[in-house]
């Protein structure tokens, strides 16, 4: 079924903030002018949607609740005019919308569609726009003509920043009783399950690397003025599951124009956040040792979007770092790229970083202190030059002692 249209949207806006009719909380029917049922669908759903604010982007988490109910524009369909589609609505002006098909042997979910209403403060606080929104997405959705559609496992359905899951889903269209037939034609997700012990996870594959991201500016500042310098390229590799089982490890390159910073300053903790459309949260916090006036990165916390992620929702800290140390007052530099290891899922690349955590005079960096990688880096072609003079001079040393010894072999006439 093709997406909806903007002039069929408008409408269904309408209707959604319209009105309601027949429903329950977990049973939800469409009936045909002489009140019989061609839609009957059996669920719970939550919804993880990413929106806007004037703080940087925010992640929500609501469910449908148990006063959502079936609209009277949902519809049973006509022959070769239209298909069914069943539509739910509740709260202030937010409906869920499947769109169902049919050819000679199974019936599917070919559209789904949300419609959110970012006015509404109880589920979107402090949203920056008060705009309705619609997303929509293909669904794997299918079963036999004349079977109940069974999914006991969760269902997850990606529509750009929004995630629907379907928990413990019972659906059927094109109903030849009235009610739900007794046969079912269960989700991938529910199996078949092997009988024997299933062989360990595979390793991660490694997507290719992207290009080394490109190195911003960032600063952080208080009362007192700045407290926080850093030039830096970052890239994140992520570990985590798929929802087909699979391990995929990616890697994801922060870019300084789709990113916010903010952060804030302590006598004894300077923190940078970082937030983008899919990284809710990305924080660099640097500690100080007063006994010895060094300060160093000693956490890193991600929270994330991974849409195609069995958990959609990562997360991973780690309070018991110690990079990029230098003296206080001093700045921290390494044209070297740094990996971090956060957590066993997650390490993080920084790329020509130089950067200087609280006492920061005047908004410039102060004296360097190069980084183990970059002194190591210049050693190397010390030694290749110290190794290729040594060898030049021993080669001028024998061909003098063998120009001598070829003189002393001649004698005077």
């Amino acid at each position: 079924m093709a997406a909806l249209g903007g002039a069929r949207r408008r409408p269904l806006l309408l209707l959604l903030l319209a009105g309601l009719v027949h429903g329950t909380a977990a049973v939800f029917v469409v009936k045909d002018a002489n009140g019989t049922a061609c839609i009957m669908a059996n669920f719970s759903a939550a919804f993880t949607a990413s929106y806007d604010t004037r703080s940087g982007p925010k992640n929500v988490t609501f469910d449908l609740p148990s006063d959502a109910a079936v609209l009277n524009s949902s519809s049973c369909g006509k022959e070769n005019a239209s298909d069914p589609s069943l539509m739910i609505a509740f709260g202030r002006g937010h409906g869920l919308i499947l769109n169902f098909t049919r050819n000679a042997t199974r019936y599917s979910v070919p559209l789904m569609s949300f419609i959110y209403n970012l006015s509404d403060t109880q589920i979107f606080p402090n949203a920056s726009s008060k705009a309705i929104k619609t997303v929509e997405s293909a669904t794997d959705i299918r079963a036999d003509i004349n079977k109940k559609y069974r999914c006991v496992s969760n269902n997850q359905i990606h529509m750009h920043n929004v995630t629907v899951t379907l928990h413990d889903a019972t659906i059927q269209a094109y109903l030849a009783n009235n009610s739900f037939s007794k046969e079912e034609t269960h989700c991938e997700q529910d199996g078949p399950f092997p009988t024997t012990a299933p062989p360990p996870p595979p390793h991660p594959s490694p997507s290719p690397a992207p290009e080394n991201p490109p190195v911003y500016k960032y600063n952080v500042s208080g009362s007192n003025g700045t407290c926080l310098l850093a030039n830096m390229g970052l890239q994140l590799n992520v570990t985590y599951e798929k929802k087909d089982n699979t391990t995929m490890t990616r890697v994801f390159s922060i870019n300084p124009n789709k990113t916010t910073a903010g952060g804030s300053c302590g006598p004894q903790l300077v923190t940078l956040e970082l937030r983008s459309e899919s990284v809710s949260l990305l924080a660099f916090h640097f500690g100080m040792n007063a006994s010895t006036s060094r300060y160093f990165l000693q956490g890193i916390q991600l929270n994330m979007t991974l849409p195609d992620a069995r958990d959609p929702t990562f997360k991973a800290a780690n309070s018991s770092l110690k990079a990029l140390q230098a003296t206080i007052g001093n700045s921290y530099k390494c044209n070297a790229e740094e990996r971090v290891q956060v957590t066993e899922a997650f390490s993080i690349n920084i790329f020509k970083v130089w950067v200087q955590a609280f006492q920061v005079q005047g908004d410039k960096f102060g004296s360097v202190e190069e980084c183990q990688l970059d002194e190591n880096g210049m050693l190397i072609p010390i030694a290749v030059g110290g190794a290729l003079a040594g060898l030049v001079l021993i080669v001028l040393i024998a061909y003098l002692v063998g120009r001598k010894r070829s003189h002393a072999g001649y004698q005077t006439i």
